[in-house]
């Protein structure tokens, strides 16, 4: 018997080449493929990386980073490490204080780390930079001559408050910003308690962010929904024509838009003269620097972000559903809203969420439409940013901003999910 008949046949293709070979050569084509897939997305992989991934990383690092006592005031810190915070520091504080001072090479350093711990207790500014100015006090100093000289520059070095926010401020990372922006904070034994009702704002902002944009998103739905439906029901033509409508403030600059409000809204603008000419009011109503004047910017502004989820959903949904239910007896009004309607639920729910997360990130419109009380969270991330100068603030709002957007999104996706695996 030939020894070679035992072995299996191996099949052939049209070329020759046997089935294994060619299963080789398969995954190799499929290999460049996905190679060359990957090589024609790497550079929008890398510039989302660098504009979008990298900055909100150094948000987040920033928020919780406290580099400005730690830095500055090391040795002292390493002083304070083992201090009870109930007693009187000890006099070796008082020493590595004078040589963290000593080793600042430069005033606006010194201004730096003054702002820091003036934002923790009143008065550490004039405090810091007094002493600052003063140096040097002396020179091979023991920790005893170190502290009698501090207390003779400046009394306030026997107060505790001082020492606390030095104290607390001493790691590089800190919870402090954070807790900061929710109203909360560190006392001076470490715990977290909830500030005085005097120091609370961030509660209310918050609130006042979240209520302006539920009421926007609510406005932008019963005016969205209506005019979206009306837009399905047109030819295509018609729909075109009337969607550059909807689009045309995308095509406005929102200063352009912001200005023109104000030249409607004005106590001798067009809203109130037409309003006082048909006999609705006997005297201008005030619209303006309000929170009704922002609200009614911010609805015009994000109406087309509900329309155009709305008005894709729409185009979807077949028309002959709603005469089958009337054709089983149901009145129109009802076949509407027990048939057409719950199939537009996942654009209700995508333009609400476009139109929400947008909403509580606004900055200009309420800056410039709106009063002191009708600010919301980004304008104080401004404030922290250009005029406070306070980055871990502003970035710990920012993040709140952005945690809240992240529970937003994940709270859709699981409602998405559930209605997906309903139908």
């Amino acid at each position: 018997m030939n020894a070679t008949a035992s072995l299996p046949l191996m099949p052939l293709v049209a070329d020759g080449t046997t089935g294994p070979a060619l299963a080789a050569q398969l995954r190799r084509v499929e290999r460049r493929k996905r190679l060359r897939a990957i090589a024609l997305t790497l550079p929008l992989l890398i510039f989302l990386a660098v504009t979008f991934l990298v900055p909100l990383g150094a948000l987040l690092v920033r928020a919780v980073e406290n580099p400005e006592v730690a830095s500055t005031l090391s040795r002292t810190g390493k002083a304070l490490a083992g201090w009870n915070r109930e007693a009187a520091p000890p006099d070796a504080a008082y020493a590595a204080l004078l040589a963290d001072l000593a080793a600042i090479p430069e005033t606006a350093q010194a201004g730096v780390l003054a702002r820091r711990l003036n934002s923790e207790v009143s008065g550490a500014r004039s405090l810091i930079m007094g002493t600052y100015r003063a140096l040097p006090l002396g020179a091979n100093l023991s920790p005893a001559e170190a502290k009698e000289k501090l207390l003779a520059q400046d009394a306030r070095w026997a107060e505790l408050p001082y020492w606390w926010a030095i104290a607390k401020n001493s790691s590089r990372w800190t919870p402090d910003y954070l807790l900061t922006s929710v109203d909360l904070k560190r006392d001076a034994q470490g715990r977290i308690v909830r500030v005085g009702a005097d120091e609370a704002a961030f509660s209310d902002i918050l609130l006042r962010t979240f209520s302006i944009s539920a009421v926007v998103t609510l406005m932008c739905i019963l005016l969205g929904y209506p005019l979206a439906y009306w837009l399905s029901t047109l030819n295509e033509r018609k729909a075109n024509l009337m969607m550059i409508l909807v689009l045309l403030p995308f095509w406005t600059s929102v200063l352009v838009r912001i200005a023109a409000w104000i030249v409607l809204l004005q106590t001798n603008g067009l809203v109130n003269r037409f309003l006082m000419f048909t006999g609705l009011t006997g005297e201008p109503v005030p619209l303006l620097f309000n929170r009704l004047g922002v609200i009614i910017a911010m609805i015009h502004i994000l109406l087309p972000f509900m329309i155009l989820p709305l008005y894709s959903v729409m185009k979807s949904v077949p028309g002959n559903y709603v005469r089958a239910a009337v054709s089983l007896g149901s009145t129109p009004l009802a076949a509407f809203f027990r048939v057409y309607v719950p199939q537009t639920y996942p654009g209700v729910a995508a333009g609400g969420l476009l139109v929400f997360i947008t909403s509580i990130g606004y900055y200009v419109t309420p800056a410039l439409l709106g009063g002191a009380a009708d600010q919301m969270l980004s304008y104080y991330v401004a404030q922290y940013t250009n005029v406070d100068v306070n980055w871990g603030m502003a970035c710990a709002l920012g993040s709140v901003l952005l945690t809240t957007t992240l529970i937003l999104y994940a709270v859709y996706r699981r409602f998405a999910k559930a209605e997906l695996s309903l139908g």
